[in-house]
């Protein structure tokens, strides 16, 4: 691995990514899950496109903020990995859930030193990575699709579907009608007494 980042990423380029992940760490990985704007401050110092109420949490890791976009309302949740090696864009709204993978690099395994192949990923308005799925390199969720809890997505989701499982397959429409049941049995949570529903 040392010798393809010597072939693919200078110097100066892996310098400011340790000197990314020693800030990160000392100003931001510690901090409490509401400082979702000091957070955001840290990564525009350092070169990310982020728009107005964006959620970043601290346990993220980003790789190379530089080659990140956050469109207004956009939310990365808790021990995600944003692996941007090529450029990620998340669009308005969208979330990307606890332990989800972006994954903007790869390597060719049909060459016999494993070059690496970087593509952009885009992940659109209002459109939801659910957590522990994976987007591959190249991918692009359309506006309001969903990629399901552990999906594995190494191709385009148009706008509106959900795709599950590995690899994702389309399920259905969102706003279809149809209602996917449940695997469980939904859990009433008791209100407690003296206290309004909506407080």
């Amino acid at each position: 691995m040392t010798r393809l980042a010597d072939r693919h990423f200078s110097w100066d380029h892996r310098m400011y990514r340790a000197w990314w992940t020693i800030c990160w760490a000392l100003f931001a990985a510690w901090t409490p899950p509401p400082l979702h704007g000091w957070r955001c401050a840290i990564l525009r110092l350092f070169g990310a496109r982020v728009g107005r109420d964006v959620r970043v949490y601290a346990s993220a890791k980003i790789w190379y903020p530089p080659f990140l976009t956050l469109e207004d309302g956009a939310v990365i949740g808790w021990q995600t990995v944003i692996y941007c090696q090529a450029p990620i864009h998340i669009g308005r709204n969208a979330i990307v859930s606890q332990y989800a993978h972006l994954i903007a690099g790869s390597h060719d395994i049909d060459a016999p030193d494993f070059p690496l192949v970087a593509r952009p990923i885009a992940i659109g308005a209002d459109a939801w990575v659910a957590a522990r799925a994976i987007v591959g390199p190249g991918v692009t969720l359309g506006a309001g699709a969903v990629l399901g809890a552990g999906g594995v997505a190494f191709s385009d989701i148009r706008d509106g579907a959900i795709h599950v499982g590995n690899p994702a397959r389309f399920l259905r429409m969102r706003g279809s009608g149809a209602k996917t049941p449940l695997p469980y049995a939904p859990h009433k949570m008791p209100v407690p007494r003296g206290h309004s529903r909506h407080r």
